[in-house]
């Protein structure tokens, strides 16, 4: 049997591309989805997984618990974060988007990022698969659905320091740069940054000493001590 070559490409999803119970997260400006680590099927229409968001937990709880759509939620977390486990009903585009992946034996890379732009929320993620099947999936993306390509390369490159960054991630380091949050002294705060993004300090605090976390682990295994 012929070997083929694998891939990982990184798409972005746009349009008609909604969860119901989510989507009452996206009309809110107290709370917001970061990302889905993980969502899986477990009956017709309905599915079960886990989420990171961020901001005011007890309006996630709210939302939650007087969705008609949700079967059975938790939330764990602490001030501005946090991980919601759902089991809840959904139909639609999110079933046509798995079953293309399954079809064209597409493995999903999680987790999906979660953003919300001037254009609306769209879902950022990583598919892996051969050349031939990853094209075909795309090609099979309902055309009601904004689908575009940011990123694609070779299998291994994708443990690259290039690629330890999430996309959300890269943009806000970016940001802070460009900015001059890491000038001595700082030319710019935490809060001017969340008000650049239209999230809260907390947030941006958050997931800056993430990024800090993964480029100096990154670096530390790459370097000989």
């Amino acid at each position: 049997m012929a070997s083929e070559t694998f891939r990982y490409a990184t798409l972005v999803l746009s349009r008609e591309i909604s969860i119901p119970v989510f989507d009452r997260f996206n009309r809110s400006s107290a709370i917001s989805i970061d990302s889905m680590r993980y969502m899986s099927p477990v009956a017709d229409g309905e599915y079960f997984g886990l989420t990171d968001i961020s901001g005011d937990l007890s309006v996630a709880e709210e939302l939650l618990e007087s969705s008609d759509e949700v079967l059975q939620y938790d939330i764990a977390g602490t001030d501005e974060r946090g991980v919601i486990y759902a089991h809840y009903r959904s139909d639609g585009p999110i079933d046509d988007l798995l079953s293309i992946l399954y079809r064209n034996k597409i493995v999903l890379d999680w987790p999906v990022e979660h953003r919300l732009t001037d254009r609306g929320p769209e879902i950022r993620f990583t598919v892996i698969g051969t050349n031939g099947n990853i094209q075909r999936a795309i090609d099979d993306v309902p055309d009601l659905v904004d689908a575009s390509v940011t990123r694609i390369g070779h299998l291994e490159s994708k443990s690259e320091s290039t690629a330890v960054l999430t996309d959300t991630q890269t943009d806000l380091l970016d940001l802070a740069i460009r900015e001059g949050y890491y000038e001595v002294p700082k030319e710019t705060t935490q809060r001017a940054l969340a008000d650049r993004l239209g999230v809260t300090p907390g947030t941006v605090g958050d997931r800056l000493q993430r990024i800090e976390r993964r480029v100096m682990t990154e670096y530390a295994q790459n370097t000989e001590m």
